[in-house]
């Protein structure tokens, strides 16, 4: 292209945000007096004025240091002036520029100014007519997307072929930022400033599409609550066309329904705000739906409704007495407090906690509680439990809040008084959710309970006239604060003569009727049902028993349906045919006393067990090795107990080296098990010493305490249960603290009459009575008058231990 003469002095206009690029048409506003005064002395000579883009906007006032290198000679075509000193000024530029000397910048800038001529290329080469189709593809996608007011535009460039035009359009027409503008302004050659702004109009259409799939979403949701708000206008002419119930009856009904109650003030003036905030809210709103599922669930909550109670303490022990065998603490203690109840009914009643095994009838005592009072039932799980909202349910002004357990086992009983029954309390957890368990510390205070507020009922409901039952496998996971608010009952593990009894009675009967039974077609004797408590379940509870008799029954009928004629007798000879192999054997006693081997007894939360204890001595360096997955506390149980051992070792005739020439290992078998506690600790001690001393241990004997350094035995629990646990086993003599003899007064009547009890004292105790010392050491001693407790073998005629014979 050729170079356009020029005069080599223009005025300059100073551009802000904006660039003018060769053969545009542009208009812009201009209102700086600096820019006023270019225009004007450009209109008085030949209408060229120098067109540069400022560097920074924020520069009120610039000069030629402010402005960019290349600009743009324009031809000014037409001034408007407008109100407020603004001139309105349309301009088209004819070549690129630049100033090479600065005239005077004030009233306004001058300066020298040359030309500046395109780069020359080949018109014709590929590369140069692929970009300028690509460039003029993008910029039809481009003026699809972009205002209205460009699309008029498409039809100036779509038949251009010049790299240099079109590049100087799409850049003047492009949203580009003033300063990639400023970029194609000064770029002289027309294939690279053609690339440069295709790369910038690919960028921004990516912008664009996004631009535009927003714009979609957010109008297509305005629209559709547009379109609701429209039907909902619709169907509420309808409604009043009709002659339908409209929100103003809505409102009104609620407000006689609220009133009607007689809520206390606080609860009345609540639910009033609240039915008045109901009414200011447009049909069909999320608030409107929000403040109805509260007002509803308010009015549905049993304020004054109650259950006449029952307080006939002989129809109360009926009931028992034909719901469940056995229990009889736990029936007395109802019955005590039917009696209390009805001579005072004034006072709050017990928070009962029933504590035992699996299987054992917790839950199904507090069925039967509620049958004997006439009282509705709610049963509210809190196993895994780990969040305070559960509880105290959620704020209302969260999406799908919903009261908390407590209001929502009121709503389910339908009566102010109610008997909650608050299932496994001792398998809650805590998180970062809040401790669900400190929630309930004022639902199971009958001294606050009378205002419980739930989060999402924010008024106080009274449950003080709710009795509460709670059941649990073991208290040791209970929060003590929790426990101390409870009265704790404790069911201990079934005998096998009361499962005996409890099959007989009820579990039989059940299962008869469910699988279509009847006594005529399907007898058991006693000594199947005892083979199958024996041989085939082995639990605290009767669950497992219940299924077994299922499966038999099952049997049974398909029996029948093949031989309409037949009758079913289960029998011990039979019994295989039924459930198969037999899955427990029989618990032997070993057949000969055996040397550090000793049988202890251990609680568990589904019953009692027996634990065999092994102990063996070999040279070494004095280790004590302890295995069979053992925790911290017996760990040093049996520290102490070796402790005890080197105290007393010349007494029982050990070397009193052997902690330093003596590896002991002591082993408690079925290694997979954890196993903790103190009171297997004189087993592992009477273990020890017939190892050490060669001393066999009594086969037919267990045992059970703690023991000190000093050889005291000290008192341990679930004494119940262990003695079922060496029942089950054929022991007969079970060794227990002096201070656990009042707690065999608990025991099963079956299980004192078979067992012989000897309570100890001290430790000499123990070694005497489940150790058979050679006897050659009973004649050197038998003679001696004195009770003297380095002799073990005089231990047995100790005041201190007693042997009872239930």
């Amino acid at each position: 292209m050729g170079e356009i003469l020029l005069p080599k002095r223009l005025p300059v206009l100073a551009l802000r945000g904006l660039c003018v690029l060769p053969k545009m048409l542009v208009h812009f506003d201009v209102e700086r007096q600096k820019s006023v005064r270019a225009l004007d002395e450009a209109m008085k000579t030949n209408q060229k004025i120098f067109l540069v883009t400022q560097k920074d906007i924020q520069v009120d006032d610039p000069d030629f240091t402010d402005l960019s290198p290349v600009g743009t000679v324009a031809n000014i075509k037409q001034v408007l002036k407008m109100p407020g000193d603004v001139v309105r000024v349309l301009v088209e530029g004819e070549t690129r520029g630049e100033i090479t000397e600065s005239v005077h910048v004030s009233p306004y800038l001058c300066g020298f100014v040359h030309s500046l001529s395109d780069e020359t290329y080949q018109a014709n080469n590929a590369k140069a007519v692929a970009l300028l189709r690509q460039a003029l593809d993008l910029f039809e996608e481009f003026i699809e997307l972009a205002p209205k007011h460009l699309q008029d535009s498409l039809v100036q460039v779509l038949g251009a072929t010049d790299p240099s035009y079109v590049a100087d359009f799409i850049a003047q027409n492009g949203s580009f930022h003033f300063l990639d503008k400023q970029k194609a302004v000064e770029e002289l050659h027309p294939v690279k400033r053609l690339r440069l702004v295709t790369k910038l109009l690919a960028k921004e259409l990516e912008i664009l599409r996004l631009q535009t799939e927003l714009q979609e979403k957010v109008q297509n949701s305005v629209d559709q609550n547009q379109r609701d708000y429209y039907l909902r206008e619709q169907l509420s002419v309808i409604h009043r066309e009709l002659g339908d119930t409209d929100d103003g009856d809505e409102i009104d009904t609620y407000r006689a329904k609220i009133r009607a109650l007689a809520l206390p003030q606080e609860t009345e003036e609540k639910l009033l705000k609240e039915v008045s905030r109901l009414s200011r809210q447009p049909a069909g709103s999320a608030e409107a739906s929000l403040l109805r599922n509260y007002l509803d669930t308010c009015l549905e909550l049993p304020w004054n409704t109650t259950t006449k109670e029952r307080l006939d303490i002989r129809v109360a022990r009926r009931l028992l007495d034909q719901d469940h065998y056995g229990l009889d603490t736990v029936k007395e203690r109802i019955l005590e407090m039917l009696a209390v109840k009805k001579l005072a009914p004034q006072m709050p009643a017990s928070i009962l906690c029933l504590v035992g095994p699996p299987g054992v009838g917790k839950t199904s005592v507090a069925i039967s509680i509620a049958k004997c009072l006439n009282r509705n039932l709610a049963r509210i799980s809190l196993g895994g439990v780990h969040d305070e909202a559960d509880i105290r349910g959620h704020r209302k002004t969260y999406i799908g809040a919903m009261p908390g357990r407590i209001i929502s086992g009121i709503l389910q009983a339908k009566s102010r008084n109610p008997l909650l029954l608050l299932d496994e309390i001792d398998k809650m957890g805590s998180d970062y959710r809040g401790d669900p368990s400190a929630a309930l510390l004022e639902v199971l205070d009958s001294e606050q309970n009378s205002s419980f507020r739930d989060h999402y009922l924010e008024v106080p409901f009274d449950l003080s006239q709710c009795m509460f039952i709670t059941t649990a496998n073991t208290t040791s996971t209970i929060p003590r604060a929790l426990l101390d608010r409870m009265e704790v009952i404790e069911l201990g593990s079934y005998t096998d003569e009361e499962k005996l009894r409890i099959a007989k009675r009820h579990l039989i009967p059940k299962q008869m009727k469910n699988h279509g039974l009847s006594k005529e077609n399907l007898r058991f004797t006693d000594d199947a049902l005892r083979e199958i408590i024996t041989c085939y379940t082995r639990e605290s509870g009767v669950r497992t028993l219940e299924r077994t008799l299922a499966k038999v029954c099952r049997k049974a009928a398909a029996h029948l349906a093949e031989q309409p004629q037949k009758k079913v007798s289960v029998g011990v000879m039979n019994l295989e045919s039924f459930l198969g192999i037999r899955k427990y054997l029989p618990d032997h006693l070993p057949e000969q006393d055996s040397v550090g081997l000793v049988t202890g007894l251990a609680w568990t939360s589904v019953g009692g067990e027996t634990l065999e204890v092994e102990v063996s001595v070999v040279p070494g360096t004095g280790k004590l090795e302890l295995t069979g997955n053992l925790g911290d506390v017996m760990k040093e149980s049996a520290r102490a107990a070796l402790s005890y051992i080197r105290s007393r070792a010349e007494e029982y005739g050990i070397d009193p080296n052997f902690y330093q020439n003596k590896d002991i290992h002591v082993h408690f078998p079925e290694g997979a098990i954890p196993k903790d506690g103190p009171s297997a600790v004189i087993s592992i001690c009477t273990a020890m010493v017939s190892a050490l001393t060669g001393a066999t241990v009594r086969r037919d004997i267990a045992m059970t305490g703690e023991i000190s350094i000093r050889g005291r035995v000290l008192p341990i629990g679930g004494l119940k249960e262990k003695t079922m646990a060496a029942l089950r086993h054929g022991i007969h003599t079970v060794i227990i603290p002096q201070d656990n003899k009042k707690d065999l007064e608990e025991i099963d009547q079956n299980v004192r009459s078979s067992l012989h009890f000897i309570t100890v004292s001290h430790a000499d105790d123990v070694m005497a009575a489940a150790l058979n010392f050679p006897q050659k050491q009973v004649s050197s001693n038998a003679d001696t008058p004195t009770q003297d407790r380095k002799n073990p073998l005089h231990i047995p005629q100790r005041k201190s231990k007693t042997a009872i014979r239930q």
